[in-house]
């Protein structure tokens, strides 16, 4: 498979070349699903606390539970999802994006149960209510582009939070996140092609 350029950044494979890499064991095959979905999500450990290892260490399955007492209740826990970009704006890849990482859960997207099977997963470094760096906007907007040139399933209306795909379940990226200018910065990108 060619390489993607966009914006700078190149895949290869599923692999984001630029991006750190830090395998999980914790994805498998696709169900010849072809990527149609992005998936927005958000994450701290512990809850509103960040630069911490604990997400690496989570998604590879070596979380150590003792470090904070919050992490009782993910003993145990199976979860990937892609990508990470950290509030820095570091990018980190956990999946290729030609598997299928562990990041959606019970979800649904017009009628289509399943998203792992069929969504790449973006973590986000934060909570619903503080808001991303303009570090993280502009890494996530560059990702995009080069997702959506490799996977042209994806598109502007394809592109969902946590929340939109398990509603009453999940509510992130939640309130701080801003859909409009992240939306229209791809779109202003998209039409400058």
């Amino acid at each position: 498979m060619e390489p993607k350029m966009n914006d700078g950044l190149s895949l290869t494979h599923g692999w984001l070349n630029e991006a750190r890499h830090c395998l999980s064991p914790h994805f498998n095959a696709r169900p010849n699903a072809e990527v149609s979905l992005l998936v927005i999500h958000n994450i701290s450990l512990p809850a509103g606390q960040f630069g911490k290892p604990y997400i690496d260490q989570l998604f590879q399955g070596c979380l150590a539970i003792d470090a904070d007492a919050s992490f009782a209740e993910l003993e145990g826990l199976r979860v990937s999802a892609h990508f990470l970009i950290r509030r820095d704006g570091e990018l980190v890849q956990y999946v290729s994006c030609d598997d299928r990482a562990w990041h959606a859960g019970l979800s649904e997207f017009l009628g289509r149960q399943n998203c792992n099977d069929f969504a790449i997963g973006i973590e986000l470094e934060g909570t619903d209510s503080i808001p991303y760096s303009q570090a993280q906007y502009q890494c996530l907007t560059a990702l995009t582009l080069v997702l959506m040139a490799q996977y042209p399933m994806i598109s502007l209306d394809n592109i969902v939070g946590h929340c939109d795909i398990a509603p009453g379940r999940k509510t992130d990226p939640g309130e701080s996140f801003d859909w409009a200018a992240y939306r229209a910065e791809l779109g202003a990108s998209l039409a400058r092609r």
